[in-house]
């Protein structure tokens, strides 16, 4: 996906810079800086959350990965 954005001209030449040394092109390094900070939010967005909340998201991530389309009797149900 292409997208215009506004760079401070100040920045292009460090970019480069950093891309010369890295040994790769501009848009590379922008794109690992712009994960890298995403990550770190994530990070940060998680350390802050209480016990119970993570507990909640873990609950919420289990069930978007559980197959909706599997029946359980109830017999296995409340046997298991």
């Amino acid at each position: 996906m292409r997208k215009i954005i506004d760079i401070d001209e100040e920045i292009i030449p460090k970019l480069k810079i950093i891309a010369a040394i890295e040994g790769s092109s501009v848009k590379k390094i922008m794109e690992k800086a712009i994960t890298h900070y995403i990550e770190q939010k994530q990070k940060e967005q998680m350390d802050s959350l209480s016990l119970d909340q993570k507990e909640d998201l873990g609950l919420l991530l289990l069930m978007q990965q559980a197959n909706a389309q599997s029946i359980v009797n109830e017999e296995e149900l409340f046997n298991s």
